[in-house]
């Protein structure tokens, strides 16, 4: 027979499992709400599975029926990292999407396929699958990166506009004819760090350039870090690595060559991870239609920390 202290731990489980239900429950209502209240179903997440195998997480938030917002992320992240600028367009009427990128966050970890080619394919059967149309299509870093690629490999058919932000175009590795960009040592020291403690490599750079943090007078934000940190640590190791590669060794020239509609060039001028000689101010000459915006004093990562700024550009760029 159980004690009745074995009782009373047994009742406090089931009066905290049940607490834990109903939080749930109106957690889930909450954000369902406000897309059932403009006419939409109470869309938030789902699923689809690429031709090769590959499960894609992704985002669909606000109103069914208004103009769609794309969002591609940056590495080691996921779609989480632009919670705000999603939160953001969806409270101004915008449909916003966003995937985590094969092997990052949500999505499943193949083995193979973690290069640009198989990013913009991804990402260009989510849009079919949504049948999504004129959208504004926004990437970050790496994420910018798959955008190029995207809209050089498969057109412009379903987007209007696009922005690269912080963005990895036209080419980060240093080289004869790309002698602005960074060495290779740099990017075997990212590779070494992820082999050797991937978790401790992303701490340390959230806690520095990532965010500009190591700079004098800095105010770090821990829970800037540590959501940086948990994003990282989502993704797989070997998808993780692997990205590397194709983040700074892809050469998008000519993809930004064939880009035939507007394409916001955004960039902070203190950027230590993507230099922005080599990065915003090399694709802005390449693009047929760019308007290149400079952040003066902002790093990288300025999503976060320039994330008002930052939301009423694109808002003023996707109207414009």
């Amino acid at each position: 027979m159980p004690s009745p202290s074995s009782n009373r731990r047994r009742n406090v489980l089931l009066g905290a499992a049940s607490a834990a239900v109903a939080v749930g429950a109106s957690i889930s209502n909450a954000v369902g709400a406000p897309a059932a209240a403009k006419g939409g179903p109470g869309r938030a997440a789902g699923t689809f599975t690429t031709r090769d195998g590959v499960e894609i997480y992704y985002k669909d938030w606000g109103p069914r029926n208004g103009p769609v917002v794309v969002f591609s992320h940056g590495w080691p992240l996921n779609s989480d990292s632009w919670e705000s600028q999603m939160m953001f367009l969806a409270d101004h009427g915008y449909r916003t999407i966003a995937h985590d990128r094969r092997g990052h966050g949500r999505s499943s970890q193949p083995w193979d396929g973690n290069d640009m080619d198989h990013y913009a394919d991804d990402l260009a059967q989510l849009l079919d699958k949504l049948d999504v149309k004129n959208a504004a299509l926004f990437g970050f870093s790496t994420g910018g990166g798959e955008v190029a690629r995207y809209l050089g490999r498969h057109g412009s058919k379903r987007i209007a506009k696009a922005g690269l932000i912080s963005a990895v175009p036209p080419l980060m590795l240093k080289t004869a004819a790309n002698p602005g960009g960074l060495p290779m040592e740099v990017f075997d020291g990212i590779r070494a760090g992820s082999l050797k403690d991937r978790s401790q490599l992303y701490l340390d750079i959230a806690s520095g350039p990532f965010y500009s943090y190591n700079r004098p007078g800095a105010k770090p934000s821990q829970g800037i870090i540590n959501a940086w940190w948990m994003q990282g640590m989502m993704a797989g190791h070997k998808n993780t690595y692997d990205c590397i590669k194709a983040f700074s060794e892809t050469d998008f020239t000519a993809d930004l060559k064939k880009i035939d509609i507007p394409v916001l060039v955004l960039h902070g001028d203190d950027d230590q991870i993507v230099p922005i000689g080599a990065a915003a101010l090399a694709s802005a000459k390449l693009l047929k239609n760019a308007k290149l915006v400079v952040y003066q004093g902002a790093p990288h990562g300025l999503s976060d920390t320039h994330k008002d700024k930052l939301n009423a550009d694109l808002l003023a760029f996707i109207k414009g």
